[in-house]
């Protein structure tokens, strides 16, 4: 059975070819994708009459509210793609490349007011809560370290934690709302108030309202991330923006522990995994009473094959969210 699971993240698609216990994993900027065939790639590393089954995410997710056949979703499953986020172009052209391939595909859903298994209040405080890669971040968890409760962090260019209970997901807080990324990250009054005087818009402010905004250094989407990493020792900007960032995630991670019977807590993407040249996962440790996992390596592509190759054993529920195949 060969699976393949997409992450579609911020400064790149993610790929991971799953064949048993075997994967394969490469990774497409986005900016590589304007002049790539996502499809041709693939080629590449797999023959498309092998796979079974594709898991793909995109974007926010907020138009579909379970995982379907990629031929039943219409606008790729997006309200639209106007919100939150730089706009690139990449995941899109792959999306439809995959439709137009005509690979057996299915479309995860994002976390928004639709998705019923979260708890009511969640789905009344928040209209959107998670991009589809979360969830297979999540799912990615769920399997690896057998938890039925436990808290997600996931953090790189955007941070989003969630909260799932007896094995299904029961709530969170998105990019927009509580801890910071490296890029994106919640507007505060200052922000607010040169949205209102048109300095700039309301996707500008949260695209850069991350540790970006406090390291005052900025390389792009695909860059960012590390060149405040690597500056962390020797610019003080760079270091109160990362500091700045951990103490924002344990803000989050502890507002809902006490939610979480287990007191288990993974952390994953880029940041949270990180352990050199800085090791966050100690650092967040440091302001957070529970047990602290790291799920490393590519976890939403990992996750989303995951995905589907439980849906081809028949699973029709992932952490409470419905299957229609």
């Amino acid at each position: 059975m060969i699976t393949v699971g997409i992450d579609h993240g911020t400064s790149g698609i993610t790929t991971c070819i799953k064949d048993g216990n075997e994967k394969i994993i490469f990774k497409l900027r986005r900016t590589e994708l304007k002049n790539k065939s996502y499809i041709e790639e693939l080629k590449k590393h797999v023959d498309l009459e092998d796979i079974d089954l594709m898991a793909v995410t995109y974007s926010m997710g907020d138009g579909i509210n379970k995982i379907l056949p990629i031929e039943k979703v219409k606008n790729r499953g997006v309200v639209n793609i106007e919100g939150v986020g730089e706009k690139v172009g990449g995941g899109t052209k792959v999306y439809d490349e995959i439709k137009n391939a005509n690979i057996p595909a299915v479309v995860i859903p994002g976390l928004h007011r639709g998705i019923e298994c979260m708890d009511e209040r969640f789905r009344a405080l928040y209209s959107h809560i998670a991009s589809p890669e979360k969830i297979s971040i999540a799912y990615n968890a769920y399997k690896t370290f057998g938890f039925e409760d436990f808290i997600l962090s996931d953090i790189s260019s955007n941070t989003v934690t969630l909260l799932i209970k007896d094995g299904k997901i029961f709530g969170g807080f998105d990019a927009c709302i509580g801890a910071i990324g490296m890029l994106h990250g919640p507007l505060d009054l200052e922000l607010i108030r040169k949205i209102d005087s048109g300095e700039i818009t309301a996707n500008e402010a949260f695209s850069k309202a991350g540790a970006v905004k406090i390291a005052k250094l900025y390389k792009g989407v695909e860059d960012t991330k590390m060149a405040i990493i690597n500056n962390y020792f020797n610019d003080k900007n760079c270091k109160l923006a990362v500091d700045s960032l951990v103490l924002s995630v344990a803000m989050e991670i502890n507002s809902l522990m006490f939610l979480n019977k287990s007191k288990n807590v993974v952390l994953a993407g880029s940041i949270g995994t990180l352990k050199h040249p800085i090791n966050i996962p100690k650092m967040i440790k440091e302001y957070v009473d529970g047990n602290i996992f790291v799920l490393s390596g590519e976890s939403g592509a990992v996750g989303s094959a995951m995905i589907a190759e439980d849906i081809l054993k028949g699973k029709r529920d992932i952490l409470g969210i419905e299957v229609e195949f």
